[in-house]
């Protein structure tokens, strides 16, 4: 048990039941008569629901203890990815709904750290930006306009805008959280993620 001001992101705590990651917190002083509190902005590991939730300082909260495992990816079936524990050959199903847009970006054989409680795979750690390339979209233009956008279908499947100057073939970073294309990626500056 933990009290409400000893909260930091990344926790992963229960609440009413409820298993939730802490994604930030933030302390505030108190304003008149109501007393402190502590903001918290959590995600039901679940669900993937945000929650504001609000408490007092010394209100106490269930810190859970998760185990993280590096587990390579093998493949995506309808709505699950299944990954092998490269130590114990154990393989695992984990929800699409906890990978989010991130499993159509994972590669066959590639290590993803995964967090378990209780035996069962409650979250990944990857990344905000992956690369993929560009299988199908209009030949690239330049035109004098920076708000131009075209349609682009890229090697996973996914189909995403891009300016008007990507050609076929180009390798391209999008944001997993919002699904937008972020920039091109220079052959010469590529990024191993």
């Amino acid at each position: 048990m933990i009290t409400a001001s000893e909260l930091v992101g990344g926790m992963v705590v229960r609440v009413e039941g409820q298993i939730y990651r802490i994604l930030k917190v933030e302390s505030k002083a108190a304003a008149a008569k109501l007393g402190d509190v502590v903001k918290a902005e959590l995600s039901n590991v679940v669900t993937g629901r945000l929650w504001e939730a609000r408490f007092r300082p010394q209100e106490r909260l269930d810190d859970l203890s998760v185990e993280r495992r590096s587990m390579q990816f093998l493949f995506r079936d309808s709505g699950t990815c299944t990954f092998m524990d490269p130590h114990t050959f154990e393989q695992v199903e984990v929800p699409g709904e906890i990978l989010g847009l991130a499993a159509n970006f994972l590669e066959s054989g590639a290590l993803v750290p995964l967090e378990f409680f209780a035996g069962k795979p409650i979250s990944a750690l990857l990344p905000d930006i992956m690369e993929a390339r560009v299988v199908q979209t209009a030949p690239p233009s330049h035109s004098q306009q920076d708000s131009a956008w075209k349609e682009a279908t890229l090697e996973n499947g996914i189909s995403i805008r891009v300016p008007m100057f990507i050609a076929p073939e180009e390798r391209v970073r999008v944001d997993l959280r919002t699904g937008r294309y972020i920039e091109r990626v220079h052959s010469d500056r590529r990024r191993i993620a």
